[in-house]
């Protein structure tokens, strides 16, 4: 889709003063969250099991609205799916920013959050931050989250994002349908021709594309 390539620009946007200033320095650490791949649970780069264990550790979950969909409104996909753990927790539900869940509601709301085509994110909130402790895992769009389609849009992602996993396509397999295509929130697949085409460079290995393939052809490898 075109607003997943550099330089779109939605009406009712983000600036890139606003991202350089506040959204990224407001995160220590972005990282994107893979789904269904087995990995070194000290990667930060997640699998949903891996996220599932970091919920399970926390001792507090709270819930909120995606500050950034409410704000720009550019997709139709849920909004009260923003965890946050622990302290951050504790400090939104105190404030009556965020509401407490249990940790299976929790659960419910990744698995919701990647069924509508989300990218999960682990940050570490700048204003509770402890070296290698997440205490936010944001659902992520490219055309609202001000980190996200931000990072996309002025061509950052490749320079902040640390991709330890990529995606790769067995041609043989691959029956050029383009649902891949539509579930990538990086721009990284296309079609052309008829074909598939794909931009290694711009996968982050979230596994959005995995979990729809009817022929199973896409598979998560390690990028390093």
């Amino acid at each position: 889709m075109v607003h997943r390539k550099q330089g779109y620009r939605f009406e009712n946007d983000w600036t890139l003063e606003r991202i350089e200033t506040v959204s990224i320095p407001y995160y220590k650490a972005i990282e994107t969250i893979p789904v269904n791949i087995e990995i070194k649970a000290d990667h930060l780069v997640l699998n949903l099991e891996n996220a599932k264990k970091i919920l399970s550790k926390a001792y507090k979950i709270s819930v909120m609205d995606c500050y950034c969909r409410v704000e720009r409104g550019n997709c139709d996909t849920p909004i009260n799916v923003c965890l946050d753990l622990n302290e951050l927790a504790e400090r939104n539900i105190a404030n009556g920013d965020g509401r407490e869940v249990s940790l299976d509601e929790a659960l419910d709301l990744l698995e919701l959050s990647h069924r509508e085509g989300l990218v999960h994110m682990a940050m570490a909130n700048a204003e509770i931050y402890k070296p290698g402790v997440i205490n936010s895992i944001c659902s992520c769009c490219s055309c609202c989250c001000s980190q996200l389609s931000g990072l996309i849009r002025f061509g950052l992602a490749p320079h902040i994002l640390k991709p330890l996993m990529a995606s790769v396509t067995n041609l043989d397999e691959c029956n050029d349908c383009g649902v891949c295509v539509e579930r990538c929130q990086f721009g990284a697949r296309e079609m052309k021709n008829g074909s598939l085409s794909y931009n290694p460079e711009m996968c982050f290995g979230c596994g959005l594309c995995i979990s729809v393939c009817p022929t199973n052809a896409i598979k998560l490898i390690d990028k390093h």
